[in-house]
């Protein structure tokens, strides 16, 4: 997320041809790897490497101060070397910022699906000094955008999931009192849609 009024999240827009939300905005993301067991918290670390694999946010601090645009293109130059992300991470003295990502809710796929997900969807800013650079292949566009205009744009196509947390946070006046309000959630909220096979075919609801 970045800006204040109004404040703006990040969607990039999947291949047409991928096997999941193909052509639909989505928040960057991805899969587990081993590797991110390692920093301790293997979902929040899967997180921070996959913002960085698809939009090049590196989410990273070493030294006592943040990760910049140059860490994150050192970071590039030694995974397109043979390095894994994390390796690449400690040779410059990086580790993930986990602290800098908050939980805001958690997304479980319909169970009458053959192919599930249990997806949990940060809450994080946009670092100082660093801008976007989109993975070729994996992102085929990107935008900053309120959720007011994500919401009601017709050439901004979103799945049921990307919609609905986006309907959740519109009420909030700026990223401040977002990140406040979901650090304050006793309990994250875990959403497992349905789906209802009506005339006009499957609908899904929560």
């Amino acid at each position: 997320m970045r800006g204040k009024k109004p404040w703006e999240l990040l969607l990039m827009r999947r291949p047409r041809e991928a096997d999941f939300a193909a052509g639909a905005y989505v928040f960057p993301g991805g899969v587990a790897h081993a590797e991110d067991s390692q920093w301790g918290d293997e979902i929040g670390a899967a997180a921070v490497r996959e913002l960085f694999e698809e939009v090049g946010i590196l989410l990273a601090r070493g030294g006592g101060r943040f990760a910049r645009d140059r860490d994150s293109e050192r970071v590039r130059t030694l995974v397109a070397g043979g390095k894994s992300f994390a390796d690449a991470l400690r040779s410059i003295g990086l580790q993930p910022a986990l602290d800098r990502l908050v939980l805001l809710t958690r997304w479980v796929t319909p169970a009458l699906l053959s192919r599930r997900y249990d997806a949990r969807f940060y809450l994080a800013r946009l670092p100082a000094g660093q801008t976007v650079r989109a993975e070729p292949g994996e992102v085929t566009d990107w935008l900053w955008v309120t959720p007011e205009r994500a919401l009601r744009d017709p050439a901004i196509t979103l799945v049921y999931a990307t919609q609905q947390v986006l309907e959740s946070v519109k009420g909030d006046q700026d990223v401040t009192s977002l990140i406040a309000r979901a650090r304050r959630q006793r309990n994250v909220p875990i959403v497992e849609p349905r789906m209802t096979r009506t005339e006009s075919g499957w609908e899904v609801s929560h």
